[in-house]
């Protein structure tokens, strides 16, 4: 276990702090990820990657937090600049300014086409895996992810013609 701890921390600290936007709440849901992935291991059948186990398992502890807190994760207060060019360039390091505007333009697209562009972005997840975690399929997660860059665009056209 210590070994998938030191391989898979990362990933998943990562796809909790895209879910959360804060760091104290990514690693301390990223401790009770691993913790329960040790208590329920056996339950493991190697159908899909252990990134992706661990991430659906990361995925369920975050929506109970927000329903035992009634919590809506909200990161509208935010700023930034050149999505076209973050959405083009996805498996390029987004510095902090650019994630803050994205993730604000993300706002005015559906929770689901929000969540497949986080996983892809940030998580750098592949569209099978997208498609595992959130029990679809990789076509379905690809067009997703398509439809929501297009949205995406039509925002940052928008609003740089006000």
């Amino acid at each position: 276990m210590e070994k998938i701890y030191k391989e898979y921390f990362d990933i998943v600290n990562k796809y909790l702090f895209c879910l959360t936007n804060n760091s104290d709440i990514s690693e301390e849901l990223t401790q009770e990820t691993f913790y329960r992935a040790i208590k329920s291991i056996d339950s493991y059948n190697g159908k899909c990657k252990m990134s992706v186990w661990l991430c659906q398992i990361a995925k369920n502890l975050w929506y109970n937090q927000c329903k035992k807190n009634k919590r809506i994760v909200n990161i509208k207060n935010t700023q930034l600049s050149n999505i076209p060019e973050i959405l083009e360039t996805e498996n390029l390091i987004i510095d902090k300014e650019e994630k803050i505007s994205l993730y604000k333009k993300m706002q005015h697209i559906d929770e689901k086409s929000r969540e497949v562009v986080y996983l892809r972005i940030t998580g750098e997840l592949s569209f099978k895996e997208i498609g595992t975690i959130l029990n679809k399929t990789e076509n379905w997660a690809r067009i997703t992810f398509y439809r929501a860059k297009n949205k995406l665009k039509e925002v940052d056209y928008n609003e740089k013609r006000m």
